[in-house]
């Protein structure tokens, strides 16, 4: 019995293909469709690399959501096994993080409008509370952004010691904390306002200084240094 041949994107007219459209247009000009179709690269028996791209769209409703959605979530789609699952996974972190690092040059943390633009693309519409430490130089600039748990933010979940560990490695002065609410609003719990005094006060003891806890919110962060909470 002949086994069937796995449709490409070489099956397409070369002037159609996604590779041939991006070397020639560049990969602005591509939908996400075809962008989808190149990092999975081919596809099963009786289904073109397109038309599995099409249907990861189509099921998952947007790119955000086929970002967002996990491994297990991705090979329910024909001709997405765990392999391409991975790799599609990988591209959309790697795009997260190239977001991240131009953000992180030179990047003075100097409000919370400007914290929230360091970490919001990387926690921002989680399902999940995502705690970040902000390291900064004696010039308030960014030396790196550590992400310590992911979770309800209780005692139990943001130790100091895990907190401040890497401050302390790094031999920094001051740090910023900042984490999402997945509500969408930004307004601190009480819960939030005794984990931030227990951090403070820990830092001193330390001689590290907090200088602000940042809720992100939709659509504002909340500081808790401008409410004079710090």
């Amino acid at each position: 019995m002949n086994k069937e041949k796995a449709f490409t994107v070489r099956d397409l007219p070369r002037e159609e293909r996604p590779r041939e459209r991006l070397q020639k247009f560049g990969a602005e000009a591509l939908s996400a469709q075809e962008l989808l179709a190149i990092i999975i690269g081919r596809g099963v028996a009786n289904r073109s690399v397109m038309s599995v791209a099409q249907e990861l769209i189509a099921r998952f409703g947007s790119i955000k959501a086929v970002s967002e959605a996990s491994l297990q979530e991705l090979t329910t789609i024909k001709g997405v096994g765990i392999a391409k699952a991975t790799q599609i996974k990988a591209c959309f972190e790697l795009g997260k993080r190239q977001d991240l690092e131009v953000d992180k040059t030179n990047f003075d943390i100097s409000s919370p409008q400007k914290v929230a633009k360091l970490i919001s693309t990387t926690i921002k519409d989680k399902a999940k509370e995502h705690f970040k430490l902000i390291l900064l130089n004696s010039r308030n600039r960014v030396i790196a952004v550590n992400h310590i748990s992911t979770g309800t933010l209780t005692a139990s979940l943001v130790h100091p010691r895990e907190v401040f560990k890497e401050a302390i490695r790094h031999s920094v002065a001051s740090v910023i904390i900042a984490h999402n609410h997945p509500s969408g609003d930004p307004e601190p719990s009480e819960e939030d306002v005794r984990m931030t005094k227990k951090l403070v006060e820990a830092g001193k003891l330390l001689g590290i200084e907090v200088l602000d806890h940042v809720i992100i919110g939709r659509n504002r962060p909340f500081s808790f240094k401008e409410k004079g909470m710090i």
